[in-house]
């Protein structure tokens, strides 16, 4: 049995892994992104562990695409039917990038599998109206 110290949360695996991860100011977390380009447009992928795709949100406003996701979780630890450690912890991530107004926001596709958001931006001839603000389902 390990022994409860006020250390032992120091040296908690989630400890390090938020500890590390870059902030984005006022607790958000910006998630780890890669974003490759090619002549069909851009193809974006954003690590967001533990969130629930109905707790994604992506807009792309006046070429500037918005991340942002919710993570809740709570676990209970119970000894011979009582509480003995109860912990919570919510986070929210938030990222955002210039995609330009070349963007053809109707052919968006996005998924959300095991944890990776992946987006698939194809690029439009044309530009849109200036101040055009889309939602991506």
């Amino acid at each position: 049995m390990k022994e409860l110290t006020p250390f032992n949360s120091l040296f908690d695996d989630t400890f390090f892994s938020e500890f590390f991860r870059p902030h984005r100011g006022h607790g958000d977390l910006m998630p780890a992104i890669d974003v490759q380009e090619d002549s069909d447009g851009y193809h974006i992928k954003a690590d967001l562990p533990g969130v629930e795709k109905d707790d994604i949100e992506v807009t792309l406003d006046n070429g500037i695409l918005t991340l942002t996701a919710e993570t809740h979780k709570e676990e209970t630890e119970k000894e011979e039917g009582r509480v003995i450690r109860r912990e919570r912890h919510m986070g929210r991530y938030r990222r955002s990038m210039t995609v330009g107004q070349n963007v053809d926001a109707s052919a968006i596709h996005a998924r959300f599998e095991n944890g990776v958001l992946s987006l698939d931006l194809p690029r439009l001839e044309e530009r849109p109206p200036e101040g055009t603000r889309i939602q991506i389902e």
